[in-house]
């Protein structure tokens, strides 16, 4: 069964991401220890699906960041690196520090709601 994404709501202008890995095109983790690569990554295949539902990283309307980290500031690493992704303008966002993630050495996944416009 296929993975979905992103759905847009019926009726409706708005976007629902599933949480975007750092996975690149082979479907491997990228960078594993690295919390800010894999923001990195994470935030552009989280700009991948957006695209496809026609909007981009200027319709988001919040986001929910999970980090597993090896140490507190890690969090505030990642945060740097998705405000800074989004800036002058952030939307409301969530920053969750969690156990695990779903791939072996994932450590950031990052999902959205957004307005497709």
């Amino acid at each position: 069964m296929p993975y979905e994404y992103a759905a847009i709501a019926p009726n409706a202008s708005l976007v629902f991401t599933a949480g975007a890995c750092p996975l690149d095109l082979d479907g491997n983790v990228v960078a594993p220890g690295d919390c800010e690569a894999q923001a990195v990554k994470a935030l552009d295949n989280l700009f991948i699906a957006l695209a496809a539902c026609g909007c981009g990283p200027e319709a988001v309307l919040k986001t929910t960041i999970y980090v597993v980290p090896a140490e507190p500031s890690d969090l505030a690493r990642v945060w740097g690196i998705v405000a800074g992704t989004f800036a002058p303008v952030r939307p409301p966002s969530t920053l969750l520090g969690v156990v695990s993630l779903g791939y072996p050495n994932q450590l950031v996944e990052i999902e959205a709601v957004a307005v497709a416009r």
